[in-house]
């Protein structure tokens, strides 16, 4: 049965997408068969592997007027697939408020197609709200991207200690925090290296933080506007490097052999 991995941050812009599609990505280029959920309603990570105005998106299935496994688009890896969103989604949140069960409506939806691929990689949109109660409920891992800056850091320390962990104990027990991947990195200023030092302080362990850093890369920026993961866009940049290191030790982690 596929391994369901989560992006969450209740921060916007430290990188979550440009970390949830080209972890796919690389995922998809060992072998793996490999899902992306655009499970936000700015759809950038539907239009970062070349998909715009999509109408049968997340949304439909969420409300039960699609099934999700017929929602499934190509994207320019053979091995990688989307479930795409649009502007529709923001008004799920509120929907999904009034229904019972409503933390499980995600799990329940992805469960019937888990066995059809290796790994499933949600990408949450930055706020918690019911959206990513339902991301991180239907997953198994969760990673964390965070910017190497003072704001982002604080938004990242209240979702990791208390969002995170709250629905750990009460929806998801089985829930593993995979780790933290520091993004943004700007190793010429001071104050990156300061935000990096006061998160692992904070948490006290630096056992839940990728040994890979995410620098700013311009190649990382333009890759999105051409639908295309970083791999694929420019694999000799550092940050396609980066990437490519970063999903390694994702692997590593979950103890994946190679793919089969």
């Amino acid at each position: 049965m596929g391994k369901v991995i989560v992006f969450a941050n209740q921060k916007g812009g430290v990188g979550k997408t440009t970390t949830t599609v080209n972890i796919g990505a690389f995922m998809a280029e060992k072998g793996f068969k490999t899902l992306l959920i655009d499970f936000d309603a700015q759809s950038n990570l539907t239009s970062a592997v070349g998909h715009h105005h999509i109408e049968n998106t997340i949304y439909d299935a969420i409300m039960g007027e699609a099934d999700l496994a017929g929602l499934v688009l190509d994207t320019p890896l053979p091995t990688l697939k989307l479930i795409p969103a649009n502007a529709n989604l923001s008004a799920a949140s509120p929907e999904l408020a009034s229904r019972e069960g409503r933390e499980y409506i995600l799990r329940g939806l992805i469960e019937p197609i888990k066995n059809d691929y290796d790994f499933i990689l949600i990408d949450c949109p930055p706020s918690l709200d019911m959206l990513t109660i339902n991301g991180v409920v239907a997953a198994d891992y969760v990673i964390t991207p965070v910017q190497s800056e003072f704001f982002a850091a604080q938004g990242f320390l209240t979702m990791l200690f208390s969002s995170i962990i709250r629905i750990k104990q009460n929806l998801n027990p089985a829930l593993t925090l995979l780790g933290i991947v520091f993004t943004m990195y700007d190793s010429r200023t001071k104050l990156s290296n300061e935000v990096i030092e006061k998160i692992v302080t904070a948490v006290g362990d630096k056992a839940y933080f990728f040994g890979t850093v995410i620098p700013r890369n311009v190649k990382l920026a333009e890759a999105p506007s051409h639908g295309l993961p970083i791999s694929l866009y420019d694999s000799s940049s550092v940050g396609a490097q980066r990437y490519k290191l970063l999903t390694d030790e994702v692997l590593e982690r979950i103890k994946v052999g190679e793919a089969g």
